[in-house]
This record gives C-alpha cells, structure tokens and sequence, in this order.
C-alpha cells in the first residue's frame, strides 16, 4: 500500500474515523497495531508472520538483557539477538548475493565448471533493512542502559510495526518512540491541520516531482549509449532531484501521518544539497540512518577515540556497511565505499589543510557547494544503475564529450527544480511551525480538493518510493 495511492487515503481514513470515535485507550492502540500489520500485509500477508516472529524475538531478548543476573548473560543475550537479527536480514537480503559471488570465486579456481551452490527463490521483505536496524537499535540501547524496554510487549510490537514508518523510516529508537506511547490517543483538530499539511507537502514532492523526473530519468538511464553527453548530465541531476524529492516526500507524509495520529518522529532530511561537504551531507542526508551509522558502528569501532589513521579506516568501514545496508549488489558497495573514502579524505582535510586556506568566504563556500554536488550526484549513478556496466556507461559519457544523441527532456528538469525549492521553503516554515490554520468548512474542502489533485495528477499509476527496495 504505497501512500501516494487512493488505497492508502482510504485506509488512513478509516483508522481516523475508528480512533476518533472509539473511547478505550487500549481497544485504540490494539487497532492501531492491527492496521499497521494490515499495511504491512497489504503487499504480502505472509511477511507479517517474519514481522511477528522479529517482535517477539527481540522483546523477549530485551527482556533478557534487562533482567539478567550477570554481564556475561547479558553480553551472550544481546550476542544472540543480533546474531538472530542480522541473520534474518542476511538470509533475505544477501543469501543470494553471497552464493553469486562463490560460485564466482569457485568458477575462477575451476576454469569451466558451473556454478556449484544452489540459488533460492527469496522474496526479499518489504521494509526488512529498516526494521532490522530498529530492533537492534532496541536491544543495545537496552544493554547500554540508554532506555529501558518497553512497559508492554504491545508497546513494543507497536514501535516496530508503526505503519507510518514501517517500511521506509525514519528508524525510530526507542527512546524516541517508546514516551510517545504513553500519551493518549486523541484525535486533535490541530494535529489533523499540521499533519494533513505535511502529508500534502510530501505527497506533492513525490508526485508532481519524483514521479515525473522518473519518466525521464529512465528513458535515459535504460538506454545511456543512445544519448549526449548534455542528456546524461540532465538525466544524472534528474534523478538527483528524483531520489531526494521520493524519500524526503516519504518522509514528510511519514512524519505527517503519525502527527495526524498524534505521534511526534523526528525529521529525515534537512535541506542536503545546500551541503558545502560531504560530512555535512551526511549530517542532513536520511538523517536517521547516518544517525544509527554513527551511534551503533561507528564508536563501537572506536570512533575517533584511537587516533586520526583508525578513525579514517572507522569512516571508510562504517559508510562500506552503508552501503551493503542498502542493496546487495557491487554497485552499492562501491558506492558506499566511495562516500567513506569521501568521508576520511574530508576529515584529513579539514584537520590538517583547510586552516591552511585563506579564500574569501564566499568564493571557498560556493567551491565546496560545487565539489560536494559534483561528487555525490556523480556517485547518485551507482545507485540508479541496475549494474556496474551501466554505471560506467553513463559515467563515460558524463566525462568524456559526445554530442551526438537526443537532448529533449530539459524542460521537464527546469520546472522541477523551482517546485523543489518551493517544496524545501514550505518544509521548512512547517518545521518551525508555521503552518495554515483551517477554521472553516472551505478550507476543509480546499485541502481536501489539493489532496485528491495531487493524487490525480501523478504521471501513471503510484509509483513505489525508492527506498522501499531496501
């Protein structure tokens, strides 16, 4: 059920009317985790036993870590709920990948012989990466004393399947979540206004923006030797602007959602590509994730805490498991390799070079802006490319000149690019609070009006946002 649909504007309806006229605050929270296991059913019912089966596992491993008598049950506790975690994600996610790449090595050793480990046909879950990283999330902070588990198994099975940000994020801790749990669930005029304006923003970034660039982005992306070097640079910053306008949109009508329901979660994006580094980027790229990067790879690994040489390979190590996070396939682990070596070369850099450097303000600011866009949205084709060989096509021809092929689609880009920057400023008056107040039936009608527009409005049927893939 993606939330650009008519499916999920009837779905979300319903559970309002049902917690708006309900009394009970437990029959209400019982609903709201049932409808979120319907959302999460809607693609495929068999996948909320996968769901069921991690919640208890990881509540009861909580539990565990909680109670136990010494720190070597504890350890041996949390050591078996990642092992169990990790292995849930490994087997769906990267069982196929892995036995790819031996019969690779075993056919390399053994010139002509076939492929001697047998693949399966794994239907990878919708969401499981996010989901994965939540309960392991869960249980450190547990065995860290960050937080403590949850009041209820119900509690818990709710945090994880929350429906807004089941599939897709943010990744939720459980000390962001778990408190908000506790209040009440009132369906608040107020909230309705403020959440129903961010769903709006999100559902326009994803389709007046993403949904649209994506018709051009593939035209090229599918055939890249047919086009110019000038189609291809607009086909790489399309989807650019596709990939940021489909997730930070998810995100708005995520972050929307919950707030209609009452929930606060926390923002995914703040403005990346004003970024004038690529740790700044990071720092406001899907900000959950390099969040979670950072709190539960990063300084167990050490962090910056033994010496400059560990905390480079510390970078470089934590975006490579980024980026196996994100797909299994040589694209995204050269991709996220590239971002870590980025990473470490900044931080060299900014140790040890930049006080160095007397520009101008202004002129070294738009240098880095320029350095920091160029390299991401040259990396960006790693992860729109369905394999490396199409990568290193598009990249040839983005730095290498040939102008014979077909440059058509540029004023599609020219008109996504203001609806983009107008989309940016309204997140942002949101974000601080300003939003337009609904004091009569007119306006009621006007969003409701918008909404619909906007639903009817998308280029072909709803497209599935970019990162429910992983």
């Amino acid at each position: 059920m993606i939330f650009s649909s008519i499916d999920f504007i009837l779905f979300f309806a319903v559970v309002l009317l049902f917690l708006a006229l309900v009394k009970g605050q437990q029959t209400k929270k019982f609903f709201l985790l049932a409808a979120s296991y319907f959302f999460y059913g809607y693609w495929d019912w068999r996948f909320t036993f996968l769901l069921l089966a991690m919640t208890v596992a990881n509540y009861i491993f909580g539990e565990c870590i909680e109670k136990a008598q010494t720190q070597k049950i504890k350890q041996l506790s949390l050591l078996a709920a990642i092992i169990f975690d990790l292995g849930v994600l490994g087997f769906f996610k990267y069982y196929n990948f892995f036995i790819d790449s031996a019969n690779y090595a075993l056919q390399s050793v053994q010139s002509g012989s076939s492929g001697m480990l047998p693949q399966l046909n794994i239907i990878l879950p919708i969401g499981i990466s996010f989901i994965t990283f939540q309960v392991i999330s869960y249980v450190v902070d547990i065995y860290r004393g960050v937080t403590a588990s949850a009041d209820s198994f119900w509690d818990f099975a709710l945090l994880t399947a929350f429906f807004p940000q089941l599939v897709s994020g943010p990744i939720l801790k459980a000390n962001q979540f778990l408190p908000e749990l506790k209040k009440k669930i009132v369906i608040r005029r107020q909230n309705l206004i403020v959440g129903g304006q961010l769903f709006l923003l999100g559902l326009f970034r994803k389709v007046i923006i993403a949904d649209s660039l994506g018709l051009y982005v593939k035209t090229v992306f599918d055939s890249p030797q047919d086009f110019s070097s000038s189609t291809t640079w607009l086909a790489v910053l399309a989807y650019s602007i596709q990939i940021y306008a489909d997730f930070s949109g998810y995100s708005d009508m995520a972050i929307g959602a919950a707030k209609c329901l009452g929930y606060d979660i926390p923002i995914n994006f703040n403005l990346p590509y004003i970024s004038r580094s690529i740790t700044e980027f990071w720092r406001r790229w899907h900000i959950s994730l390099s969040t979670w990067l950072r709190e539960y790879i990063y300084i167990p690994l050490g962090g910056n805490r033994k010496g400059k040489p560990r905390q480079y390979l510390n970078l470089w190590l934590v975006m490579l498991l980024g980026g196996l996070w994100h797909g299994a396939s040589l694209n995204f682990i050269l991709w996220g390799a590239l971002h870590g070596a980025a990473l470490a070369i900044h931080k060299f850099y900014s140790d040890y070079i930049r006080p160095k450097i007397t520009l101008p303000t202004m002129l070294y600011n738009v240098i880095a802006w320029a350095i920091t866009m160029l390299f991401v949205c040259s990396t960006w084709v790693l992860f729109r490319a369905t394999n490396f060989s199409e990568a290193a096509i598009i990249l040839q021809k983005m730095y290498s000149w040939t102008p014979a092929g077909i440059n058509w689609y540029a004023t599609g880009l020219w008109i996504a690019l203001p609806a983009l920057f107008i989309a940016d400023y309204l997140g942002h008056l949101l974000s601080k609070g300003r939003y337009i107040q609904f004091n009569r039936f007119s306006h009621w009608f006007w969003l409701s009006f918008w909404l619909l527009g906007l639903l009817f409005l998308s280029p072909q049927s709803p497209q599935p946002f970019v990162y429910f893939q992983f």
